[in-house]
């Protein structure tokens, strides 16, 4: 988010500024269709850093994107193309060819931009990993980049975090690092001063700002990890006299859960995401969203007693809506032999449908047409594929074939973003409402979503602008880190065996 809001101040100085992630690690991605008509997936935050520079998505803004589907083996996409899944144990074995891309990329994105902001990933203290590291210090070292650390100050301890993480590093390292920036302080700033000038003294480096925590940026989720449980984002009144509630199944391995958010931008839609039958009893909409491995967050429905709460949600004439992972596992039959290799297994059959994997990936920008002429465009990131079609289509493509399915009050498509077209989404809602029997809920006639995640950039580069130091950024920038850092050591030291506590 600091990356994009610094895209954001560059681009209202005039500079051509581009992001760039060498290695994101997300199942919450974009599609991106390059000048030629190539597509290709990356990650949503880069999509997010595109919209702060005023650029199209582009694969080169995110090179290498790992897409976990279980806790010990991600997909990989290069240059947002699928090119096979791997474990943590042996990905050491292809980082060599990955640095050649990343590096490649980098160098053909700072020809063609006057100012490109890289995003690292994690920490550039994990020194289990520094060997191979690609993202962070090894980008930076490789490049000659001049390294900002930021610590999130409303996760605890950030001044050791920032002294740590410095100390960590060898000395080529710690010569790149030229200061900090703490983020997401809630309080008063002043009270903050003497530990921002101890952190000087003690690193020879300056802190360039404290950002201050907004509860207005929520928008564009990273990943899942974003979600805290509580309801998403900022509900506004209701305009009716009634609340849409809204439950999405938090499933394991959620992907794309920003299609959340496109609904709970609507004033008087609550949404919230859960991991509990009971709580699905008390909801108006059920919505199953994206998945990484179909089936195996099939399977772990059934198993926490989610798909009977859904089933029943269902034929209580409730809506239920199901996209691409969501809406696989609304079919009767799935039959896959690309992600989690199961082969065929039953699906919860709320839709008269079939669904089989397909080892290349579909991805498209698409638009169309539903609820009997409503525009609506998505995109899709998906390997199933409708088999034995059924049922009334949810959306009409221009060419009159149909997408998705909808029977009665189930509603199903792989089209993620769609509800980030305000018709449709205001269309769909009011639908839902119907089905639901809240007769008094009212949509909105002037929500626009494009509209909030154009605030929500603009809210990035304020804060970039009114609580950094942008002309020591600008300084960087220029010039790169300064020449006479100090290289400092942790400062303690065991200079005999710890035998006992005292």
């Amino acid at each position: 988010m600091l990356t994009a809001g610094i895209c954001r101040w560059l681009r209202r100085q005039g500079v051509d500024v581009a992001p760039f992630k060498a290695q994101n690690m997300s199942n919450n991605s974009a599609v991106a269709i390059e000048p030629d008509g190539t597509g290709g997936e990356i990650g949503r935050a880069q999509a997010l850093q595109a919209v702060a520079c005023g650029l199209a998505p582009s694969v080169r803004f995110n090179p290498v994107l790992l897409k976990p589907g279980s806790d010990r083996t991600s997909q990989v996409i290069v240059l947002g193309q699928a090119v096979g899944h791997i474990g943590a144990a042996n990905y050491a074995e292809i980082k060599d060819r990955l640095r050649a891309t990343v590096l490649e990329t980098l160098d053909d994105l700072r020809a063609r931009h006057d100012v490109v902001i890289c995003e690292g990933a994690g920490s550039p203290a994990e020194i289990n990993l520094r060997a191979t590291d690609l993202a962070n210090m090894g980008l930076a070292r490789a490049a000659d980049l001049p390294v900002v650390v930021v610590g999130d100050i409303d996760r605890g301890g950030v001044f050791a975090a920032l002294y740590g993480t410095l100390a960590l590093l060898d000395a080529d390292d710690q010569a790149l690092v030229a200061g900090f920036v703490i983020n997401k302080f809630r309080g008063d700033a002043g009270l903050l001063r003497p530990g921002v000038e101890s952190l000087t003294a003690l690193t020879g480096r300056p802190t360039f700002g404290v950002v201050p925590w907004s509860f207005d940026l929520w928008l564009d989720a990273e990943d899942s990890l974003a979600y805290d449980g509580r309801v998403l984002g900022r509900p506004a009144p209701a305009r009716g006299s009634q609340w849409l509630r809204v439950g999405v199944v938090r499933l394991p391995r959620l992907s794309n859960a920003t299609d959340a958010e496109a609904l709970a931008c609507e004033p008087g839609v609550q949404v919230r995401l859960t991991v509990e039958p009971a709580d699905l009893a008390d909801v108006d909409l059920v919505v199953l969203p994206g998945s990484k491995s179909t089936v195996d967050d099939l399977a772990w429905l059934r198993e926490r007693g989610l798909a009977d709460a859904v089933l029943r949600h269902a034929a209580a004439g409730r809506p239920v809506l199901g996209i691409c992972g969501g809406f696989q596992m609304l079919a009767e039959r799935i039959h896959d032999d690309v992600e989690s290799r199961r082969g065929a297994v039953p699906g919860l059959g709320l839709l008269p449908v079939d669904i089989t994997f397909a080892e290349r990936k579909t991805l498209a920008l698409p638009s169309g047409t539903a609820f009997g002429g409503v525009p609506v465009k998505g995109y899709e990131i998906h390997h199933g594929q409708v088999a034995r079609p059924a049922g009334d289509p949810f959306i009409r493509l221009p060419g009159g074939a149909g997408e998705g399915a909808v029977v009665g009050n189930v509603f199903g498509t792989h089209w993620h973003g769609a509800f980030e077209t305000d018709g449709f989404r205001r269309t769909f809602l009011t639908e839902a409402a119907r089905l639901a029997g809240r007769h008094g809920f009212v949509v909105a006639p002037d929500t626009s979503f494009a509209a909030l995640r154009e605030r929500t950039v603009d809210v990035l580069g304020d804060l970039v602008e009114e609580h950094l130091d942008t002309d020591a950024l600008w300084r960087l920038i220029e010039g790169g880190a300064p020449g006479d850092l100090p290289t400092i050591v942790p400062g303690l030291r065991v200079t005999e065996p710890v035998t006992g506590v005292r």
